[in-house]
C-alpha cells in the first residue's frame, strides 16, 4: 500500500515532496490554514483567497514557502455548489485538482471534509493517483500520506473500512491499466486466486475450457474459444455463519476486446485492455465486503476471457445455447459481454438461489452518449433497487443515471429467424444501453430476482483511459443494504 494514513495533525509536514490541502473556499479562509501550516505560511496566501469568485470552479494555488518542509504548499479549491444529480462529496473534483502531483513522487495530502461521511468517496480520488502500474524506465512508485480534518481543524479518523477502499481502489486501478500482455485469463485468474486464497472464509472455484461446455456456459466459452488462453469462469464464495441471504456480483472480465471477427477498427481497439474493469470492481467490492464481515452470503462471479481472432473464433451466424437454456443467433461477435454476463448470471441465479443479483460492466460505448462519463448507466427490474443505487451512488460518489427497464419494448430489436434471438439490436438508435441491458436480463427473467444492471463505460476510466475504480463502494454498499 501506498498510502500512509496519519494520526496527528502534528504530522502534516513531509520529509520529502509538497503538501496539497484541498476543500472549499470557505473552509480554507477560515482559519484551517493557520491551524496547519508553519506561521509564515498561510501569509502567502491572503490575496490569492480573496480572488473574486472563488469556489465555483475547480481552482489550485501554488506556492514555493522558502522553507526546508515543506517547500511547496498547494491549495485545491473546491465549488461550493453542486447540483442535484452530482455528488456532494466533490470526488470528480477533488481527483483532478490532484493532477497538480502527477509529477511527485512524494505528497502530504489534507483532504478538508465538510462531512465525514465523504471521506471514502475522497480517498477514493487520492487512490486513483497512485498509478501502480509504470513502464517506463525511470518509473518510480508514488508515495502519499494522507490526513482528512474537519474545517475546524479537527482529525477524521482513517478506519479499516477507508484503508480498504483506499487498497481495492488502487488494486483495481492497476488490473485496469496493465498491458493485456500481462493479465491474460490465466494470469488474471492467477490473480485473483493468490489474493484470496488466504482469506478467511473464501471458497474459489473455476471452471476452464471444456469444463465450461460441461455446465452449459457456452457463451462464455464461445467468446473466448479463439484466444491463446482458454476461457474461464471464477466463484468466489463467502458465506458467514448464520447468514439468511445471499447476494450475486457478476462482473465481465473480457482482459481483451479485439471485437472478434466483427473486428474493431484500430482507433477504437485501443483501450480495450479495461474491458474487465467491470470484474476489477466486483473484486474489489468483495473483498470490502470480507474485510466488513458482512452478515450475508457474498458471491462473486466473473468471467475471463479474450475475445481474439483466429480460425477458431466464433462466427456471426453462429448459434449459441446458453447456460439458460435459450438460443442466440451471433449478428455481432463484438457484442461479446453480454453472451458472458447472461451466463455468469444464470449460471448463479439457479445455483445459488440468491436475493439480489448485480452485474457490471464496460457494456455499450452508447452508455457514455446516454449517461456520460462520470454517470454509469443503471437498469434495474426493482424500483426500490435502482433508487436505492441512486442515493448511495451520490453519498459514495459512484454516481448512477437510472436507464429504462420495459422488455416488452425492446423484444422486437433481437428476433432471429432460426433462434430465440440474435445478440445484437437491429436499431442501434433505441434505448441501446437498456437493450443490452435486457438481452442479460432475458436469460433470468423466469426467476423473478431483484436485479441491478451497471454499464460503467465511461466512468470505469478517466478521460486519459486509466482504471478509476468504479463501483465498488456502490456495489458493497448495495449489497448490505438491499436484502
Amino acid at each position: 500500500m501506498h498510502i500512509k494514513f496519519l494520526t496527528s495533525t502534528a504530522q502534516i509536514l513531509p520529509k520529502k515532496g509538497p503538501v496539497c490541502l484541498i476543500g472549499s473556499a470557505k473552509s480554507l479562509q477560515g482559519g484551517l490554514l493557520e491551524k496547519l501550516l508553519p506561521a509564515s505560511v498561510p501569509d502567502l496566501f491572503k490575496e490569492v483567497l480573496k480572488t473574486p469568485k472563488l469556489g465555483q470552479v475547480p481552482t489550485t494555488f501554488s506556492t514555493l514557502t522558502g522553507l526546508a518542509s515543506p517547500q511547496r504548499v498547494v491549495l485545491g479549491i473546491l465549488p461550493e455548489k453542486v447540483a442535484k444529480d452530482n455528488t456532494p462529496t466533490r470526488r470528480e473534483w477533488i481527483f483532478q485538482l490532484l493532477d497538480t502531483l502527477e509529477a511527485e513522487e512524494y505528497a502530504s495530502i489534507v483532504l478538508c471534509l465538510e462531512d465525514p461521511e465523504h471521506y471514502g468517496a475522497a480517498i477514493t480520488a487520492v487512490a486513483r493517483r497512485l498509478r501502480l502500474v509504470n513502464y517506463r524506465k525511470s518509473g518510480k512508485a508514488k508515495h502519499f500520506q494522507v490526513l482528512a480534518v474537519t474545517p475546524q481543524g479537527e482529525l477524521i479518523p482513517a478506519d479499516d473500512r477507508i484503508k480498504t477502499i483506499a487498497e481495492q481502489v488502487s488494486i483495481a486501478c492497476k488490473l485496469v491499466d496493465t498491458a493485456p500482455n500481462e493479465l491474460t485469463p490465466k494470469l488474471f485468474a492467477k490473480d485473483i486466486q493468490s489474493r484470496f486464497k488466504t482469506t478467511t472464509g473464501v471458497v474459489i472455484k473455476e471452471i476452464v475450457g471444456e469444463k465450461l461446455l460441461a455446465e452449459g456456459l457456452n457463451g462464455i466459452y464461445a467468446v473466448g474459444q479463439a484466444a491463446v488462453e482458454e476461457p474461464r469462469m471464477l466463484i468466489l464464495e463467502y458465506k458467514p455463519k448464520g447468514a439468511q441471504k445471499t447476494v450475486v456480483l457478476a462482473g465481465k472480465g473480457v482482459c481483451f476486446d479485439t471485437g472478434g471477427l466483427s473486428l474493431k477498427a484500430g482507433a477504437n481497439m485501443v483501450g480495450m485492455k479495461g474491458d474487465m474493469g467491470g470484474a476489477a470492481a466486483v473484486l474489489g467490492a468483495f473483498a470490502l465486503l470480507v474485510e466488513q464481515k458482512v452478515p450475508h452470503k457474498i458471491i462473486a462471479c466473473v468471467g475471463l476471457v479474450e475475445n481474439a481472432i483466429g480460425p477458431n473464433a466464433f462466427r456471426n451466424d453462429d448459434v449459441i445455447v446458453m447456460h439458460s437454456g435459450k438460443s442466440v443467433e451471433v449478428n455481432n461477435t463484438d457484442a461479446e459481454g453480454r453472451l458472458v454476463l447472461a451466463d455468469c448470471l444464470s449460471y448463479c441465479a439457479r445455483k445459488y438461489a440468491p436475493n439480489l443479483m448485480i452485474d457490471a460492466a464496460t457494456l455499450t460505448g452508447a452508455q457514455m452518449v446516454a449517461t456520460g462519463l462520470l454517470h454509469a448507466g443503471v437498469v434495474s427490474n426493482r424500483e426500490d433497487l435502482e433508487l436505492l443505487a441512486k442515493k448511495i451512488g451520490k453519498e459514495t460518489g459512484d454516481m448512477v443515471c437510472p436507464l429504462p427497464f420495459a422488455p416488452e419494448l425492446y423484444q422486437q430489436e433481437f428476433k432471429s429467424q432460426v433462434a430465440d434471438m440474435v445478440n445484437s439490436v437491429k436499431n442501434r438508435s433505441n434505448a441501446q444501453t437498456s437493450c443490452a441491458a435486457q438481452f442479460i436480463y432475458s436469460h433470468i427473467d423466469d426467476l423473478d430476482i431483484p436485479w441491478l444492471h451497471i454499464d460503467m463505460a465511461g466512468p470505469s476510466n478517466t478521460a486519459s483511459g486509466l482504471g478509476t475504480g468504479y463501483g465498488i463502494q456502490l456495489m458493497a454498499r448495495l449489497a448490505r443494504e438491499y436484502v
